[in-house]
């Protein structure tokens, strides 16, 4: 692993700060929809809520994936990351199917009648959290290259866009208070909260995907997988190469890669020490454009050893 002081500062500090932030709004969201009696402010209180929890799990496997391999793990807590990402993205996916379904059940019952003032005064406070929470964990994101902070800033766009049509539908209710539209206040904070839902259900979704995937050991995308070949092959240029079988996997942050290089069966390296030289030689490019890459380089004059299982297979059967 190659990662710096700074990212592993930005990383811990925009991790915290995610999660106490998702305290303050949850500790408000429910003092506020005591006293407003809105559905919709104590929904975004519990999922606020859930969301810290999660939080304080996220720290603690932020930390374990620094340790790197050991006797329990011997690949490195590096799955780890994948798996918290898709609980949240399950999680912010069923705290939008229970708000969708709230909403639903809302607009045909004849909506919601709250107490504006206090949801207003909510609303404004959790939107402005909301975006700088989302602001905050983007910037944290880019400095610590961490795909924890990503998914905590994916996740609070979608916490405040929720709040943000949630402030919306206070507003209006406001706007048209003692006028002919007056009739319609009780559908505007489902309506919008159902509209928020149905356009940033893809967010969750895709979080949860990506990270099932990444458990499931999936190949890294097509780009990496061929600046990673370009580069192994560029190492390799000076020995007498064959074949050579790449395998490239991406679980969070760490680039898991294996090659096997079939070499002529009369090869003859000068030493043992000059095909470390070699692995040493391509770590090292593979770093220079990749900060945290585990390689694994193994040379054999049998290609039955790299080829994929499937063409051995095929050929066997």
């Amino acid at each position: 692993m190659n990662i710096k002081t700074s990212q592993i500062r930005a990383e811990r500090v925009s991790l915290i700060v995610s999660a106490a932030g998702c305290l303050l709004i949850a500790f408000v969201a429910l003092l506020a929809s005591h006293y407003s009696g809105s559905q919709a402010i104590l929904l975004d209180g519990l999922f606020n809520l859930t969301y810290f929890l999660a939080g304080l799990f996220t720290i603690k496997v932020s930390l374990m994936v620094l340790k790197g391999d050991d006797a329990r793990f011997p690949y490195g807590y590096s799955f780890f990351e994948p798996l918290v990402n898709g609980i949240k993205g399950l999680l912010i996916l069923g705290v939008s199917i229970l708000a969708l379904i709230g909403a639903i059940d809302a607009l045909l019952s004849g909506g919601r009648h709250i107490e504006a003032g206090i949801a207003t005064a909510y609303g404004a406070f959790a939107s402005v959290t909301g975006w700088l929470m989302a602001w905050a964990t983007h910037r944290g994101s880019k400095a610590s290259d961490s795909p924890l902070v990503k998914a905590d800033a994916d996740g609070w766009i979608v916490n405040a866009a929720i709040s943000t049509a949630v402030l919306l539908a206070f507003a209006g209710i406001w706007m048209i208070k003692g006028t002919q539209y007056e009739y319609i206040a009780p559908y505007l904070d489902p309506a919008l909260v159902l509209l928020v839902i149905l356009i940033s259900l893809s967010v969750p979704i895709r979080m949860a995907w990506a990270a099932l995937m990444g458990l499931l050991n999936r190949a890294a995308s097509v780009e990496t997988t061929d600046q990673i070949s370009a580069i192994v092959d560029a190492s390799l240029e000076t020995l007498p190469v064959q074949e050579r079988f790449i395998r490239v996997i991406q679980p969070g942050r760490m680039l898991m890669i294996s090659v096997h290089v079939v070499l002529p069966p009369d090869y003859r390296p000068e030493s043992l020490s000059m095909l470390d030289r070699q692995r040493q030689k391509t770590l090292g490019q593979l770093q220079d454009q990749h900060k945290n890459v585990i390689l694994d380089m193994f040379f054999t004059t049998d290609r039955q050893w790299g080829a994929p299982m499937s063409e051995t297979y095929n050929m066997t059967g």
